[in-house]
């Protein structure tokens, strides 16, 4: 069976009236570039035609554009009030012993403090202790390498949050 028709969920994005749009995505992602250049490409004929067109936008954003998809980020352990969906990605925390919670707080301090932007990981299914390891691994990374993990990390990200937009019914 064939279906020439995008999914409920994919549809009714495709749909959306272009502020509309613009402003779910930016729940996705707070880069305005992404977000403009994944409202271009509109419709979206399946879900994985609009994950792509996000891994290409992440894959063209500099590092302002970067900078500004993580200010759109919560510091890990501290998910942003009234945020839901902070809230789900770092459950990993939510249950974290106080030491942890202690430990990952001056983390992400000399983290920021390094490399001038909040510590960005796809928390979504990882325990406290293992955001607690990449930090410690990556905080020793050259600048360069770390605006790579960045990117990839963001694109991750932006494809869980963008399924959660165009998969429910």
């Amino acid at each position: 069976m064939t279906s020439t028709s995008p999914p409920p969920g994919l549809a009714r994005f495709n749909a959306l009236e272009e502020q509309a749009a613009l402003a779910a995505l930016h729940e996705a992602c707070a880069a305005a570039a992404w977000a403009r250049s994944l409202l271009a490409a509109r419709p979206y004929a399946t879900p994985e035609t609009l994950y792509s067109a996000s891994d290409a936008a992440v894959a063209g954003l500099g590092t302002a554009d970067l900078a500004e998809a993580m200010a759109g980020h919560p510091p890990i352990g501290r998910p942003a009030p009234g945020d839901p969906a902070s809230a789900r990605e770092q459950a990993g925390m939510a249950g974290a012993a106080d030491e942890l919670r202690a430990e990952m707080l001056e983390l992400n301090l000399a983290y920021q403090e390094r490399f001038g932007h909040v510590f960005l990981i796809c928390a979504t299914g990882r325990t406290g202790e293992e955001m607690r390891d990449a930090v410690r691994e990556r905080i020793g990374n050259p600048p360069e390498r770390e605006w790579e993990i960045v990117r990839t990390e963001l694109g991750k990200i932006n494809r869980i949050r963008l399924g959660r937009l165009v998969e429910a019914d």
